[in-house]
């Protein structure tokens, strides 16, 4: 499977040849999304033998619904309280690429993925990540059409650091908090910078992550535009990907023992990928399918 992979990478990768056509397909598709697609990547570590702890890059790609107010999909919290007439995106049919791979080479792989599951295709498609530049540029360059987000909760983290640096457990701390987070939440990501600004946070004795985050809200404005994603019913929450780390990659990779030789890994996590596709038996078929 591993071996599978990384031909239809390095096929997915490759420059036009010259009979081929827009409408020729790469890779094989496989349980493609229709009409809204989002894909989500991040990075976890794991254990390799003489190596020490790694990363693996994965990405997760997911179908989007809109849920309504009446819908009873939605689960008993997104009933109740002040957002609860508003509209739930729910993220469905996922599947996953996971491997130790450095961003660029990983870059092939979420692409070959993407064709798999028909991202080039759907009407509108999204990509919400926690803001690292190697998932931004690699996102990009796969598919520069995706809506990129910055995911809510890793912004409003990174709020309540400037919070707690700057006012501590001072009453005024939940005051400063509600009233930039509703900013955000609405889309006024200027009106938050300038509050951050006014923190004069440069300061030496405040830990880079506070220091740094003016700039970060700056370079990412475009990205936090969470009420105009919200009309779009594009997420704005990355958990397929986070959830994917815990339950794909490290509910098997991080059991305790010495760890994995980096073959092993590499196969295991191509496996896994696979497996928790629901596609398991269709890719070992593929995997052993004699060459054409």
């Amino acid at each position: 499977m591993a071996a599978q992979k990384e031909r239809e990478a390095a096929e997915a990768a490759a420059i036009a040849h010259r009979d081929e056509g827009p409408q020729d397909r790469r890779v094989e598709p496989q349980d493609p999304i229709e009409a809204r697609g989002n894909i989500s990547s991040d990075g976890t570590m794991i254990l390799l033998r003489e190596e020490g702890w790694k990363e693996v890059k994965m990405a997760t790609f997911s179908q989007v619904e809109v849920l309504n107010a009446q819908d009873k999909r939605r689960r008993s919290a997104q009933r109740r309280g002040k957002r609860a007439h508003e509209d739930v995106v729910r993220l469905c049919a996922h599947s996953y690429c996971a491997g130790l791979w450095k961003a660029d080479e990983f870059e092939p792989y979420q692409y070959a993925e993407g064709l798999r599951r028909g991202l080039d295709q759907v009407d509108r498609l999204s990509s919400v990540n926690d803001g690292a530049p190697w998932i931004e540029r690699t996102t990009f360059t796969n598919f520069p059409e995706a809506i990129q987000v910055i995911d809510w909760n890793h912004a409003v983290e990174r709020l309540w650091v400037v919070t707690h640096a700057v006012y501590g457990e001072a009453p005024a701390a939940e005051e400063w908090m509600e009233q930039q987070e509703e900013a955000l939440w609405a889309g006024r990501v200027e009106e938050g910078i300038a509050a951050l600004d006014a923190q004069e946070l440069d300061q030496p004795d405040y830990p880079d992550e506070v220091q740094q985050a003016p700039g970060y809200f700056r370079h990412n404005r475009e990205r936090m535009r969470y009420d105009a994603f919200r009309a779009l019913g594009c997420p704005i929450g990355s958990g397929t990907v986070e959830s994917g780390a815990r339950n794909v990659v490290k509910h098997r990779m991080r059991r305790p023992g010495r760890g994995w030789s980096r073959d092993g890994a590499q196969s295991v996590l191509a496996a896994l990928s696979e497996l928790y596709s629901e596609r398991f038996a269709w890719a070992w078929q593929m995997a052993y399918r004699p060459a054409a």
